[in-house]
């Protein structure tokens, strides 16, 4: 270990991201914040949060990019519909984030329980939209290689906040 506990935060986040479905992509992109972190799995679920929503919304710029280029009216519409999607989805990323920076009193179980329901209905979002496009070449490959990597990031983010909640409910 190091002298300012780098290699046992370091630790921490890889044993958390073990329980995700993609712990790769948790490790990788929650490593850096090992010094911030430290060892709270609460302070781990935030960061996991502010990572997809920073996903979310270069997902979003993505999908609007490729919108902007000449596409025929049908691949059109459900890239618009995919921008409206993940729109959504920024705002339950948003709120989530809101909701995790004021936990706190009485009521931490129902902050901790809506914090699960918008994440979870991010990840539908994000799921939603990349049903949706379904044209093929390039701008397939883009805008779903975006989404996936938001979906993935989500599904880390519930999975650390799910983790954190356990923790919670099993505190004395």
């Amino acid at each position: 270990m190091t002298p300012n506990g780098r290699t046992t935060n370091t630790e921490f986040i890889r044993s958390a991201c073990s329980s995700t479905t993609y712990p790769e992509l948790c490790f990788s992109s929650l490593s850096s914040y090992a010094s911030a972190v430290k060892s709270s799995p609460m302070l781990l679920a935030h960061a996991a949060l502010s990572i997809a929503l920073h996903g979310a919304r270069s997902a979003s710029t993505a999908v609007k990019a490729a919108s902007s280029g000449r596409v025929n009216p049908r691949v059109a519409a459900a890239l618009r519909d995919c921008m409206e999607i993940l729109g959504d989805s920024i705002d339950e990323l948003r709120q989530s984030l809101v909701e995790m920076e004021n936990l706190r009193g009485k009521d931490v179980g129902y902050q901790i329980n809506s914090i699960q329901t918008w994440v979870s209905a991010a990840l539908t979002d994000d799921d939603t939209c990349m049903d949706g496009v379904v044209s093929s070449g390039d701008i397939k490959t883009v805008v779903r290689g975006r989404v996936v990597n938001v979906a993935h990031l989500t599904s880390n983010a519930l999975a650390l906040i799910n983790a954190f909640a356990s923790a919670q409910s099993s505190a004395p």
